[in-house]
């Protein structure tokens, strides 16, 4: 088998098989292209099923030198799952990859905003443009729902059940999940719906996509980025943040305010309350509260 009917068929392995996300699907075969790409420069005639552990040290090597820590222990995990993916199909017996550890990396917390950030962030948006009705109500949703951005772009007027005061949200793997939704954040979205979105020319399959850019069609995440930045820029702020930042802060601050971490998970969609845990190291004053409220022997 050469690489790439094995890489093809380890593609669809991870949509089928597996349900995962484009973008996640994307940055798996991202890591095998890059070994695939240094045995072509080395002139390694090497195939997938034959390619010896000494191949594979040596691409290694020869990215620690290129990449930082965590982005190199990204490609080593990534070329794991897909060595993993041949045995798993028998076309292999062993994982060249057993022997190559990761290197260490502490786990990294996540950056977030304070309350006041955010309103500042939402109050520098120029709401006399027909766009700003529009930011205000994307920035609102990814604060007040905690949403990925992938998740934002693709959420449709039919997912929103303002009545029962949930939207659907469809995650990674095109899981889906509920959350609730706040009296403030469906303020905004109706404004916008009314005040901007109705009177657009929507182009066709945007039907039901809830947030347009001017042209009528469906926004890309690279759109959201560059209104999250320039608002930052717009307010001096200086820590670099992203859609996500948005995510983190809404888990952060309800950690804070004496959430369950189980219900944190839910709403965010993750598979494992691991995931969720590191959002009670971001501030562990809360931990001390919850001892002095809750444990037998507080005083």
């Amino acid at each position: 088998m050469h690489w790439k009917p094995a890489q093809k068929d380890y593609e669809n392995y991870l949509r089928l098989e597996r349900g995962l996300s484009k973008n996640s699907i994307d940055n798996y075969c991202r890591d095998v292209n890059k070994l695939v790409a240094y045995l072509d420069e080395h002139q390694i005639l090497e195939g997938p099923l034959k390619i010896r552990k000494e191949s594979i040290q040596s691409f290694i090597y020869t990215i620690a030198k290129e990449v930082n820590p965590r982005s190199q222990a990204r490609i080593i995990s990534g070329l794991k799952s897909f060595f993993s993916y041949l045995i798993f199909e028998n076309y292999r017996d062993d994982n060249p990859m057993d022997l190559i550890e990761s290197p260490k990396i502490g786990r990294k917390l996540p950056d977030t905003l304070s309350e006041e950030e955010i309103n500042s962030l939402i109050r520098a948006i120029d709401l006399s443009k027909p766009e700003g009705e529009r930011n205000r109500a994307i920035l609102e949703t990814l604060y007040g729902c905690g949403l990925r951005v992938s998740e934002l772009v693709h959420l449709k007027i039919s997912d929103l059940y303002f009545e029962e005061d949930f939207i659907k949200v469809t995650g990674k793997g095109n899981k889906q999940r509920f959350v609730p939704i706040s009296a403030v954040n469906k303020k905004y979205i109706s404004i916008y719906k009314k005040e901007i979105r109705s009177h657009q020319n929507i182009q066709k399959g945007a039907d039901d996509i809830l947030f347009l850019n001017r042209r009528g069609k469906q926004l890309t995440r690279s759109m959201i980025f560059t209104i999250i930045r320039q608002l930052a820029t717009k307010i001096g702020l200086e820590k670099k943040i992203s859609p996500h930042t948005f995510r983190h802060s809404f888990a952060t601050h309800l950690l804070e305010n004496g959430a369950d971490l189980r219900a944190i998970q839910q709403m965010l969609g993750h598979e494992s309350i691991t995931t969720t845990e590191v959002y009670v190291h971001v501030d562990r004053s809360h931990l001390a509260k919850v001892m002095q409220q809750y444990h037998p022997r507080k005083s």
